[in-house]
């Protein structure tokens, strides 16, 4: 099971990070476990200057806007 982490206050590009996250592994049959980290001070611990940010596993993949679904889908592989 992956573990993943979105980082952002919750608007609307942070909810649709974190749908596009389940759609790509619900697609590729990978198991995940998906926490929002909404406290500004986690996010700018955790290295994310613009969010949304993403990090699966414990590594910070993306931040600022939203992911581009094919590099999502890599990340979700890796």
């Amino acid at each position: 099971m992956k573990s993943v982490k979105v980082y952002g206050s919750g608007c609307k590009r942070c909810i649709a990070t974190e749908d596009m996250v389940r759609a790509a592994a619900s697609k590729l049959g990978i198991e995940i476990e998906v926490e929002k980290v909404t406290n500004a001070k986690s996010i700018a611990m955790a290295g994310v200057m613009s969010t949304p940010g993403l990090s699966i596993d414990g590594k910070l993949v993306h931040t600022g806007g939203l992911p581009d679904s094919a590099k999502l889908e890599g990340w979700l592989r890796d």
